[in-house]
């Protein structure tokens, strides 16, 4: 399948959500997913064709034309920088590509090939499939762009649970790793978490005694996941507060169920409807949905989307979550090497007289998200308040390998109505309020939000 992306998304701790984290990894990138995309049709099944492949679709798709020689040299330096550690004294032939798909191709494959013949054997019982999969991020990360890349199968499982709305075996918490390496757990109401007394912004110790202080977010997430009906323990305490100290140690023992992590938070407070956008997932735009009909028939006279840390999605979501307000019109238009422009309009459902409406952001706001914010800035049909938005205006293809990886290749940019592109430049909001992105949306210091809040208030009695 392709699949067209706009994300902000690094591929470890999705099981979360932990958007936060993920946001802020160096360089970390938008996806803008597009899955009504065209079927890749791949057949290829050994190592060689494996890596035909992936030169083929980042020589065919990539959105800015590659010198031949990149990408095959990128895969040489892969290749040797994965045997540096085993095997010091590696070399490989230096291949010269001659522009020609097939014969570069070939080229690809001899590479890895002689790699595996010579030094598989002293990188151990794995070192075919290692050498493989460097191949592959090689050619990927050749063209360094941040947003192209091979993803192995567990990556790209990762990513297709958080946009297919995220069911799987947990205990249903947010994580979020703070700048001191501490990792903070929030559990989503209703959960195993939630039900055995975990509260909010507990600093996480041990999972099933392993101690996880300064183990990366994807592998405590590997250790909290597990089949539905087994048993999980925990070990965390409350951090300490400005006069308070920490708290002793709590423990919890949690039996993990099947957890469908919801990509909207709605909240009615006073006649204002609140709506938190994690993510643009496949149930993102019927969740906003509801959330607007239901405020609504709440009664609610203005309503704030929060898209503070969403790191993008999918290119449709954010289509469809921007027609419930843009009634016709653009609302994004996609530029490919060619200079060809495909136009997304509004699909005409939007829903009538919802009142005014806030979008807040923040420097972690990216991709899909910035999608929405810059179509509903340029019609005038949302107040913009926050930072600057992280600034991606590029669109990745995602291509499902025989090996059940992925290949995401940037594929075009991406403008809004008026023409504006964002890329490294953000979305300035029209109201700026700074606030450190590290507060959780929410809390008592989240001057944003009552910034938001007190301009619905006075465009409600306008």
């Amino acid at each position: 399948m392709a699949a067209l992306v706009v994300v902000a998304l690094a591929a470890a701790g999705l099981f979360y959500l932990a958007h936060r984290n993920a946001a802020s990894a160096a360089d970390g990138g938008g996806l803008a997913f597009d899955l009504s995309g065209p079927s890749a049709q791949l057949g290829a099944s050994s190592d060689s064709e494996l890596v035909d492949l992936a030169l083929q679709k980042l020589e065919t798709n990539y959105y800015r034309p590659i010198d031949p020689q990149t990408p095959i040299a990128g895969e040489r330096k892969a290749l040797i920088g994965i045997l540096q550690h085993a095997v010091p004294d590696a070399t490989l032939p230096q291949e010269t590509a001659t522009g020609t798909q097939s014969d570069d191709a070939v080229l690809a494959e001899k590479l890895l090939a002689d790699a595996k013949d010579r030094y598989a054997k002293r990188l151990g019982p794995s070192g075919d499939s290692e050498l493989t999969q460097a191949a592959l991020r090689g050619i990927m990360s050749s063209v360094k762009d941040p947003y192209t890349e091979y993803m192995s199968p567990h990556e790209a499982q990762s990513l297709e649970e958080l946009l297919s709305g995220g069911d799987f075996g947990g205990i249903g918490v947010y994580i979020d790793e703070a700048k001191d390496g501490l990792i903070t757990i929030y559990p989503i109401e209703g959960t195993p978490a939630a039900r055995a007394g975990m509260k909010p912004q507990e600093v996480l110790d041990s999972v099933d005694g392993h101690a996880i202080k300064g183990v990366p977010l994807s592998s405590v997430e590997g250790l909290i996941r597990g089949p539905a009906g087994t048993k999980v323990l925990l070990d965390a305490h409350e951090p300490a507060h400005a006069g308070t100290p920490a708290t002793a140690e709590h423990s919890y023992s949690i039996v993990r169920d099947v957890i469908h992590v919801p990509t909207v938070l709605a909240k009615k407070e006073g006649d204002i409807e609140y709506i938190r956008l994690a993510d643009f997932g496949t149930t993102s735009a019927d969740e906003v949905h509801r959330a607007l009909l239901q405020g609504k028939t709440n009664g609610a006279k203005g309503y704030i989307l929060d898209l503070r840390d969403n790191g993008g999605g999918l290119l449709r979501a954010a289509v469809d979550i921007s027609s419930f307000i843009i009634p016709q019109g653009t609302i994004v238009s996609t530029i490919d090497r060619a200079g060809n422009r495909d136009v997304e309009s509004a699909n005409g459902d939007a829903i009538p007289n919802l009142g005014p409406i806030v979008v807040l952001v923040n420097k972690y706001t990216a991709s899909a998200s910035e999608i929405t914010s810059g179509a509903l800035q340029d019609y005038r049909a949302a107040t913009i308040i926050g930072t600057k938005t992280f600034g991606k205006g590029v669109v990745q293809n995602v291509y499902r390998m025989p090996d059940q990886g992925s290949l995401k290749i940037t594929t075009a940019r991406y403008v809004t109505p008026l023409g504006r592109d964002i890329q490294h430049r953000g979305i300035t909001p029209d109201v700026v309020i700074e606030q450190d992105p590290l507060i959780w949306p929410g809390s008592t210091n989240d001057k944003q939000l009552e910034a938001a809040k007190a301009r619905l208030q006075h465009l409600i009695r306008s």
